[in-house]
Formats: structure tokens, sequence, C-alpha cells
């Protein structure tokens, strides 16, 4: 079909097609209108790793030999804390702790989408594979720009329980990397204590106490320190106006690719309609 036939089939259906988009783009629009809407709960952290006192640093036998602290990329403790918090041992705390189960439980068993799952016979109960579920698509930790801060989101439709889940994961995450790095402290310690205990060499026992007393300084800084992975740059807050999903950004994405779409789909038929008759 030649594209002066097709520019004009569609400049013909002008009118069916400006209908078409409007009572699809009044569907959808009703649709992200009537949405329901998620407040956001964030806090802002920094690797414990980038500062001068982190407990890397005095965990190392030389500081002065440790690697260039300010290093933006989320690894050592903080990758392992930013992991541990979309993790199922999180998703377990969560369900125990917090209401969420019964949340999900009443929202996947209201309106349209519950009577759809009653009917085919779905399951509705929410378990802590749901929990994990949501932690994987609606955590999302987002590093600022260049700098070594970090931003965490964490959306839910009740206001409160967004900001206690989202302080409750910080406070898991951190106690995680600690009790981590203090049982392999503890672990290391009693096997050197045995290992002294039946060494006869002067020079290996010596060598052996120097670590001992690494892991015991080590064991030491974990009963210290407050922040072992995550540094708080700015405590968990929630938002008091919910902006999840953001309504008038949708509206305008609509209005753009609702007309695309129809003279699209037109083109289509068109085309189609014309290799029948042919």
């Amino acid at each position: 079909m030649a594209l002066e036939a097709l520019i004009r089939g569609i400049w013909n259906w002008r009118w069916r097609l400006l209908l078409a988009a409007l009572l699809l783009y009044a569907s959808l629009a009703m649709l992200v209108w009537f949405w329901p809407r998620s407040f956001v709960a964030q806090m802002v952290l920094a690797p414990a790793e980038t500062t001068a006192m982190a407990t890397s640093t005095l965990l190392t036998p030389v500081p002065m030999l440790q690697p260039a602290l300010l290093d933006s990329r989320p690894g050592g403790n903080f990758g392992v804390y930013l992991g541990t918090l979309r993790s199922m041992e999180a998703a377990r705390m969560l369900a125990a702790q917090t209401p969420i189960l019964a949340q999900m439980t009443e929202r996947r068993g209201s309106g349209l989408p519950g009577q759809l799952r009653r009917l085919f016979d779905l399951r509705i109960a929410a378990d802590a594979d749901d929990v994990q579920n949501y932690l994987e698509n609606a955590l999302s930790p987002t590093q600022d720009g260049g700098t070594v801060s970090w931003t965490v989101e964490l959306p839910w439709y009740d206001r409160l329980l967004a900001l206690d889940m989202l302080e409750r994961l910080h406070r898991f995450g951190e106690a995680k990397v600690r009790a981590d790095l203090a049982n392999m402290a503890r672990r290391r310690i009693t096997l050197l204590q045995a290992s002294i205990a039946t060494e006869r060499d002067a020079f290996a026992r010596n060598t052996l106490y120097d670590l001992l007393a690494q892991h015991e300084r080590a064991a030491l800084v974990m009963l210290a320190d407050e922040a072992v992975a995550a540094r708080l740059v700015s405590a968990p807050m929630v938002e008091l106006r919910a902006s999840v999903p953001n309504r008038p950004l949708l509206l305008v994405l609509l209005a753009v690719v609702v007309p695309i779409f129809c003279m699209v789909l037109a083109a289509c038929l068109l085309m189609l309609l014309r290799a029948g008759g042919a």
C-alpha cells in the first residue's frame, strides 16, 4: 500500500479515530484516577565504609593501608545490608511483626479482582512469598547522583505501616550484618584459643596471640559501633500525601500515547483491508 493512500485513508477516518481516542483515553484515565494510591516512606543512607571511623577500618590491622574509603559502590557490608532488605528472612520478619499479611489479604479479596479470584477459585490469603515479591518489586535503593548517599523508598497503601516497615527493615539489615560479623569473630576466637592452648612453638604462639588480639578487637567493635553497614543520613520518614502512582504524569503520557496507538491501529487495519481486497 502506497504511503499517500495510507495517509489519505487515515485522514478519511479522522473523526472515527478522534472518537476512538477520546473513548480510550477516558477509559484509561478513569482507571488511573481511581487506582489506589500509596504513601512512600524513604530514608537516606551512606555506607559505613565512607567514614574514617568505619567498622571495616577498625577491623584492618594496618588502617593506613586500607583502600580509599570514599567508594560510592554498594560493596562490603553495605552490599550485604541492601541484599538483606529484600531477603526471605526480612519478608518473614515483616509477616510476623506487622499486619501486612492481613492488609494484603483484605486488598486481594476486595473489589472486582477479589470477585474474579473467588470465581476462578484462586488463592486470596497472602503469605511470606507475597511479602518477598512485594519487597523485590517495591523496595527501591537508588544512589543519589555521584555521591556516596543512597535513598531507599518503600510505598504502601497504609501510611503508618509504610514507615513502620521501613524502620523495621533498616534495623533488621543492620542486626543481620552485625550478627554475622560477630559470630564469625567468636568462631575465630574460639579456634585461636584452642590452637594457642596446644601450640608449643614460641614464635607460632606469638603469631597466634596477634591474630587473637585482632579478632577480639573485632568483637569489641561489633558491640561498640552503632552503624556497621549503613549510616542514617536522614531517618525514615513518610510523606503526608499519597504520590504513587503519579496521576498527572500518567494522564499526560496517556494523552500522547493514545492518539499514536489509534493511528497505528488504523494504519494496520487499512493495510489489512487493502490486502484482503487485493
